[in-house]
């Protein structure tokens, strides 16, 4: 995947001479992702975007152009994901159907995730809330003289004086409800704030109205105090948010601003989005990682915590492949990029996490379709009140108006747009600091229904890093040659045979050559072939008799006899521990494994899985999947290989360790980054409390309109109280949704000892090893 580049910014410049738009249009070829199916996706920051109506506003008016595949709005980040069909399309015409409804858009890309202004936007309106405070301080003073009996003359200077403080005011605080509002009514469409504005400035009217024509009340101190409470709920509302994504955002910190590019002899710096697979970067001591690399000179200490969960430092040497976002420690680098900036790993997890909120599961679907009813039905609402107790008093057109002003601001759809997206948002953050990455927020919903896991082994429940824990070849020629061939081959199996040697001596071998399937084979200086490999083709040029019954590898000398390599599995860290967390959660836990029936039984009864099955096929693990589903489960699959793909996109929900291969990890909804396998019940965990936040939030919303609204049109609640109730009803549906920040201290997820499962031994027993140990610790 590579940014589009020329083809599309020609495109975009054939549309225009307009050098702003031809400059907008060169912007938008560089911050184009051009994806494996030939779309290209484009992230727009979209600062205006306030509630759900704003959310159906914009995708509606992007679902209508010709080319748009897909648009998603993410109201948290406030940012519109655009995926055009090809590369040629003109992009320019994203921003201007968004500023066409009312919305100012301009294009970002990973460099630019701490430039859409949140911090400058806390501090607007912490500035508007404080002069508003100031103001409604002031006022009130001065009514609580009129209150008091001052006579007519002393009242209206007074209300003349509180109206020089609540106009310039208002104009100042009230531009962050105006501006939206403004805008939204300029393109033909409602918001959340256009009713707000309106209840402001609705009582402000009445008050000059008042003052100017002499009469005995104003409620300049209701308008301002009223615009005060407001501002409140909005920056408390802002910062929450703030909070919800600071693990975005402080993932942005870690992206390179740039890169040192070696050229022959020379260094040059070079911007982020230019760096290319090939280039050679160094990275000094000190600097992070600019991009997925592999190292070709130096060695040094890195911090990979990001990737790891573990804070001690791991050792780098030539040939390590190190993701973007590493903390260079000691000495300097030299390495190749391997990937683009914006498809790196630092990248990814940054779009896993975006995409938490963006997911339009169950509950986000209901969300939507309230809040978009919601919208027009507050000014239907409202204007029925004013007409009902215009008739009610008799033509008090004064009265009905107050009432109508408080059902405006009361009657606000803020928390139903909250109730889900907030808490994906959180949930993702949540299991971002357990190492776990989720790609979209409707799996969390998917993953709190499942009923059923279904595992792989290899790679899954184990490492995939095999062991060599005994052996009978003798010392001598035998072990030089194994040791000769061993260290030729880059197969696990071949490199546990190597470990297991250990450094020493070996003999020349020439033709040396690997069997796919089978092994390496080599000759000796006498002319005898040597083998290193499966157990029955070694055997073919031993003499009868010689390796070890099991499934590991043998060694063999022409004419002479065979030795046998007994391998252990490397369970991941906590197996057991997780396999008991997912069971005491009432889910049956499934073996499908496409490994021998010893292993896959052996493996099964140590960790205490009653279903199993072996020597699984893709096709019959899609079957077994189908089979579950077909009578009413809800199907978790864990796997990491290619062949484990096609079950993880057939599964209800999935999940694949970070190990896994690309295929694996693109069909997975969740990614964990680190060895423990706790990472499983932990995200089922999060899901099931995110699912009960959500049904919460929904309550807590329903039930504040439920009381609310009817108080408002009965004239119970004045526009002070109604903003008062409304900033609250928001602020306790975030604050609800934070609580899954906390609950407890969770067992990190980290790296931990391993325990191992051997092959059985020459008795056909298994080597008790693991099972009871593991047992005892899942107990």
């Amino acid at each position: 995947m590579s940014c589009c580049g020329g083809g599309l910014a020609a495109g975009l410049a054939g549309e225009t001479s307009d050098p702003a738009r031809l400059l907008k249009a060169e912007e938008l070829a560089h911050a184009g992702r051009q994806q494996d199916d030939g779309t290209v996706q484009y992230v727009f920051a979209v600062p205006d975007i306030s509630c759900g109506r704003c959310i159906s506003t914009i995708e509606t008016a992007l679902a209508g152009l010709d080319g748009v595949v897909a648009a998603r709005v993410n109201l948290t980040m406030r940012r519109v994901t655009v995926v055009l069909d090809t590369p040629d399309r003109p992009a320019l015409i994203v921003p201007d159907t968004l500023e066409g409804v009312g919305y100012r858009a301009t294009s970002i890309d990973l460099g630019d995730l701490d430039a859409l202004g949140q911090q400058r936007e806390s501090a607007q309106l912490l500035k508007a809330l404080a002069v508003a405070g100031f103001a409604a301080a002031n006022i009130m003073l001065l009514s609580v003289s009129v209150w008091s009996g001052a006579d007519a003359a002393t009242r209206d200077l007074f209300h003349l004086v509180s109206a020089l403080i609540a106009v310039p005011t208002i104009a100042y605080s009230g531009q962050v409800f105006f501006r939206s509002a403004f805008a939204a009514l300029r393109a033909g469409r409602m918001n959340m704030d256009v009713p707000i504005s309106l209840g402001v400035l609705l009582a402000l009217a009445m008050s000059l109205a008042e003052s100017l024509t002499g009469g005995e009340e104003a409620y300049f101190d209701a308008a301002v105090t009223l615009l005060f409470f407001l501002l409140i709920g909005r920056f408390l509302d802002q910062r929450m948010r703030e909070r919800a994504r600071s693990a975005v955002t402080g993932l942005a910190r870690l992206a390179a601003k740039g890169a040192t590019a070696v050229e022959g002899d020379a260094l040059r710096y070079v911007p982020l989005d230019e760096v290319r697979p090939g280039m050679v970067l160094r990275v000094a001591a000190g600097e992070r990682v600019p991009v997925d690399a592999e190292i070709l000179r130096g060695s040094s200490a890195l911090d990979r915590s990001l990737v790891t969960g573990e804070s001690e430092p791991s050792a780098a040497i030539v040939g390590d492949r190190i993701e973007a976002g590493t903390l260079n420690l000691t000495g300097p680098l030299d390495m190749r990029a391997l990937k683009a900036a914006k498809d790196s790993f630092l990248a990814e997890i940054v779009r896993m996490m975006e995409a938490a909120e963006v997911g339009r599961g169950h509950y986000v679907r209901i969300a939507d379709r309230m809040a978009r009813i919601y919208a027009p039905a507050v000014h239907v609402l409202a204007a029925a009140s004013f007409l009902g107790w215009l008739v009610a008093t008799g033509g008090d057109w004064y009265h009905a108006l107050y009432i109508a002003i408080a059902v405006l601001i009361i009657t606000c759809p803020c928390a139903l747009g909250l109730a889900v997206p907030v808490v994906h948002v959180i949930g993702a953050s949540r299991l971002f600091e357990a190492g776990i990455l989720m790609k979209d927020g409707s799996a969390l919903e998917r993953l709190a229904e499942i009923d059923r896991v279904v595992l792989d082994k290899t790679g899954t429940l184990t490492t995939g890093t095999p062991l060599v824990v005994r052996s009978d070849i003798g010392e001598g020629a035998s072990t030089a040659w194994a040791r000769a061939l061993a260290s030729q081959s880059t197969h696990p199996a071949s490199r546990a045979v190597r470990a297991f040697l250990g450094a020493g001596p070996t003999l020349p071998l020439v033709d040396i050559r690997e069997v796919a399937g089978s092994g390496i084979e080599g000759r000796s200086d006498d002319g005898r072939r040597v083998r290193l490999g499966r157990a029955d083709w070694a055997a073919e040029i031993a003499s009868p008799g010689g390796a070890l019954p099991g499934d590991g590898p043998a060694f063999a000398v022409e004419g002479g006899p065979s030795a046998g390599f007994v391998l252990a599995e490397t369970l991941r860290a906590d197996t057991a521990a997780a396999i008991a967390g997912l069971t005491k959660a009432r889910l049956d836990v499934e073996l499908l494994s496409g490994d021998a029936a010893g292993p896959v039984e052996r493996l099964a009864q140590g960790l205490r899985i009653e279903r199993f099955a072996s020597a699984q096929t893709p096709a019959m693990k899609i079957d077994r999947i189908r089979a579950l589903q077909a009578e009413g489960h809800r199907v978790l699959m864990v796997g990491d290989g290619l062949n484990d793909a096609p079950s993880l996109a057939a599964g209800d929900v999935s999940m694949a360790p970070a190990s896994a291969c690309d295929a694996g990890r693109q069909a997975a909804d969740f990614v964990f980054t680190r060895d423990s396998l706790l990472a499983v019940p932990y995200a089922h965990r999060i899901a099931q409390r995110a699912k009960a936040l959500v049904r919460q939030n929904f309550g807590l919303a329903i039930l504040y309109n439920c009381f609310a609204v009817p108080l408002a049109v009965a004239g119970y609640v004045t526009p002070l109280v109604a903003a008062i109730s409304m900033s609250s009803s928001s602020i306790i549906v975030i604050g609800n949704s934070l609580r899954l920040t906390r609950g407890g201290s969770e067992r990190r997820l980290a790296r931990r000892p391993v325990a191992q499962v051997p092959a059985p031994s020459a008795s056909g027993e298994p080597v008790p090893v693991a099972a009871t140990a593991l047992q005892e610790q899942a107990a």
